[in-house]
């Protein structure tokens, strides 16, 4: 009897349940293909909320490429080609060179194929480059209903898209909720003169951002504008865990494609107040101090910066001249630290960056303290510590995520911030992928020599300093002008090339 693998997928975690045919369904396929081509079944590998297009991401795939290499496995049997894969760029093929290299045959429900021969190779080409195309009929197919629904007025996904204040139900439609009263009250007070977005916005109970957002969506005067829709293109989706489902990014729509259509009869606000109040927040945008082009930006440290007694963020403060400035102490009122003028402040830190960290004396201690953490910490702690710190930042993400669909944050925030999760992330997984710290504790020269252009610190501007404190320096513990520690990006102490334009924010070293 010649061993094979057995391969079950299914694409979201609904099709997993016990209630659905799906997983029998496979599993009772495999069985009477193994019985038809004497094949023995030593392992079954099953995993679920795993799209065709990711599945080189998926650990079990990863698993299964592994077994392959064994000499006693002949095979890998499964209901059909797409749940091995359905391709969506030419990278996605890697997958079938495993097969190749191994001389593992695969079995379907419809016959083998010996991906190594001649034959073979084709008809897995053409098998693949088939699903993959199915996948892209179906997924049009569901666009198009979809799109439909949107413009006869229906919801056509979940309520989790729907806008604060706004319910759906298929026989009433779309309708106010009893908190959108809040919402017009909003709107009376802006009118009245009340145009601090803070101040509504804990009258509303949602961010200061989210205040915005509701302010500008014209659902309150009864219409569903959507302007923005899904990228389907191969690079239209987020990086995920493990290869399992995620959501794609939001592109502006092109404007034939805009749909505007009356859902509500009776709208919250007149149309004249909520094109008053869009006027209004215009003119409060085009003259904010972000938009005005002759603007000078003082401050060269600010968002770098953590309280080393209280652990708040440092903000910039102008009173009378500029200072730094413990969050603790402005607003919570919990933090005893001082206010810092920006001119000592930032002498202390450009003679920080331009004489300590170019020193080699200062950094054979640094390297040294380095090396005795290594000695002293056992593997498997750090290990440990870097898994936890790659769960925080996933789940990190998971929530700018969630909050963007909520509306709280833009396209282009949710991009910035998902930018940077990522980057860490990358850098979690490399050191977890070497089983060492990703810090090289042998080559001072290098490390000199990296940072050797830092002398002229002091005579750089302050577009040039911003441009690589994003990436060298995104924290620094500092309270009433002692600079306790900061935090390094890990990249620039590593042997391999993981630096990237942006950094990230590791915890202080």
């Amino acid at each position: 009897m010649k061993k094979v693998i057995e391969l079950i997928r299914v694409s979201t975690e609904e099709q997993a349940a016990d209630d659905r045919a799906s997983i029998p369904a496979q599993r009772d396929t495999n069985q009477r293909t193994a019985i038809l081509y004497g094949l023995t079944i030593v392992r079954s590998i099953q995993f679920s909320d795993v799209s065709g297009t990711a599945v080189l991401q998926a650990p079990e795939i990863q698993e299964l490429i592994r077994l392959m290499q064994s000499p006693d496995i002949h095979g890998v049997v499964t209901r059909e080609f797409s749940r091995l894969m359905r391709p969506e760029n030419f990278a996605d093929y890697a997958l079938l060179q495993a097969f190749v290299d191994t001389k593992t045959v695969l079995y379907l429900g419809d016959g083998p194929i010996d991906l190594a021969s001649k034959q073979g190779r084709l008809m897995g080409i053409l098998r693949a480059a088939m699903a993959g195309a199915d996948r892209t009929d179906i997924l049009e197919r569901i666009w198009t209903a979809k799109e439909v629904k949107r413009r006869r007025g229906e919801l056509a996904q979940s309520e989790i898209v729907l806008p604060w204040g706004v319910g759906y139900e298929r026989n009433r439609g779309f309708f106010y909720k009893p908190e959108a009263e809040l919402v017009r009250e909003a709107f009376r007070q802006f009118l009245a003169g009340n145009q601090n977005y803070s101040q509504l916005a804990k009258l509303v109970g949602v961010t200061q951002r989210g205040m915005h957002l509701i302010l500008r969506n014209p659902i309150w005067i009864g219409f569903r504008v959507i302007d923005k829709k899904r990228d389907t293109s191969a690079a239209g989706r987020y990086p995920s865990k493990n290869g399992r489902q995620a959501d794609r990014r939001k592109i502006a729509r092109s404007p034939d494609e805009i749909i505007r259509v009356r859902v509500i009869d009776k709208p919250l606000v007149s149309e004249a107040d909520f094109h008053a109040v869009q006027r209004i927040m215009d003119i409060k945008q085009k003259k904010h101090w972000r938009s005005r082009p002759d603007y000078e930006h003082r401050f060269t440290y600010n968002g770098c910066l953590t309280c080393s007694r209280c652990g708040e963020p440092i903000h910039t403060a102008l009173a009378r001249h500029d200072y730094y400035a413990c969050k603790g102490r402005r607003e919570a009122h919990t933090c005893d630290t001082k206010y810092m003028a920006r001119e000592k402040l930032e002498a202390i830190l450009d003679a920080l960056f331009s004489e300590r960290l170019t020193a080699p004396s200062f950094l054979e201690l640094c390297i040294g303290e380095l090396r005795h953490r290594s000695e002293s910490n056992e593997s498997v702690v750090q290990v440990q510590r870097l898994t936890s710190e790659l769960e925080r930042q996933r789940a990190k993400r998971d929530r700018v995520i969630e909050t963007f669909l909520e509306g709280i944050l833009s396209r282009e925030e949710r991009d910035n911030r998902l930018e940077t999760i990522d980057t860490q992330i990358r850098i979690v997984e490399d050191m977890l992928a070497k089983g060492k710290p990703s810090v090289s504790l042998d080559d001072l020269g290098a490390l000199t020599d990296a940072l050797a252009p830092l002398a002229e610190w002091r005579y750089w501007s302050r577009e040039q300093k911003r441009t690589l404190l994003a990436t060298l320096v995104p924290d620094i513990r500092v309270a009433d002008y002692q600079i306790e520690c900061l935090g390094l990006n890990p990249a620039i102490f590593s042997n391999e090339k993981t630096r990237k334009d942006r950094g990230s924010s590791p915890r202080p070293a």
